[in-house]
């Protein structure tokens, strides 16, 4: 072979190892991104403004925007989910109507990264209706472990998706409000802004009453359920616990569920 033949058979396989190197350098495919990066938006909420993360099965966390701005909520995030984030064009769909308190389904949520149990609590707390609230017993009973109370508050100590998930609507079993993962002055407000009546369950909880029963329908509630605020003052009766309404011939409502949650 000849120094000219060497050189042509070196330029061929050149030749052929570039083709196939630009073989390569094709887009990546339309999913990959969505399946690497989780997209980030900043926006308005009762609590001011909010950031939130959202993967393309839905939204996985949302925290204030607060001191510690978008490096404190991308340390946060990440420290989390392992997972880096981008800027997203848009708020998913049904965020904001959500955040602004307005009736719907809301936005989809991602809670893939949660266990069993803890989806278990988030999914009974979102089903707390605006202006109510329930005991974290009554959480650990929807959420299949009545034993479970204090699992359920450190649950909701970490909900990475509050707001959406309504950890705020949970309140103590001495009908107290309690603690709150942004602080008790904001659940409060939240609280207040939905049309609870904060003042009148404060009081209750002052007398040891957490539950109110009407002698007309014979039905004990939680005393923030859409049927107590029906209850006029001279049918109205409060019980401390549940089986004393029981004993006294009232029955659980069949709307707030109260049966167990003590």
């Amino acid at each position: 072979m000849t120094t000219d033949d060497t050189t042509t058979d070196t330029t061929d396989v050149d030749a052929r190892l570039l083709a196939g190197l630009a073989g390569l350098a094709t887009e990546a495919p339309a999913g990959l991104p969505d399946a690497v990066f989780a997209r980030w938006v900043r926006v308005p909420s009762g609590l001011g403004d909010v950031y939130a993360a959202a993967t393309a099965h839905g939204v996985q966390f949302l925290r204030p925007a607060g001191d510690a701005g978008l490096a404190g909520f991308t340390a946060a995030y990440r420290a989390r989910f392992a997972r880096p984030l981008v800027a997203a064009p848009r708020p998913p769909a049904g965020l904001l109507p959500a955040l602004r308190g307005r009736p719907g389904r809301g936005p989809a949520l991602d809670l893939t990264a949660l266990t069993g149990f803890e989806r278990a609590v988030l999914d009974a707390t979102r089903r707390i209706p605006a202006g109510q609230a329930r005991p974290y017993g009554w959480v650990a009973r929807e959420a299949g472990s009545p034993g479970a109370v204090r699992a359920v508050g450190s649950v909701l100590a970490r909900n990475p998706v509050p707001l959406l998930v309504p950890c705020h609507r949970v309140v103590r079993a001495d009908g107290a409000l309690g603690g709150y993962l942004f602080g008790a002055p904001e659940k409060e407000r939240l609280l207040r802004a939905e049309g609870m009546d904060v003042d009148g369950v404060a009081d209750l909880a002052r007398r040891g009453v957490r539950y109110l029963a009407s002698d007309t329908t014979t039905v004990v509630c939680f005393p923030t359920c859409r049927d107590a605020r029906r209850i006029t003052p001279r049918h109205r009766h409060g019980f401390g616990t549940l089986d004393e309404a029981v004993r006294a011939g009232f029955r659980p409502c069949r709307t707030c569920r109260p049966a167990g949650a003590a």
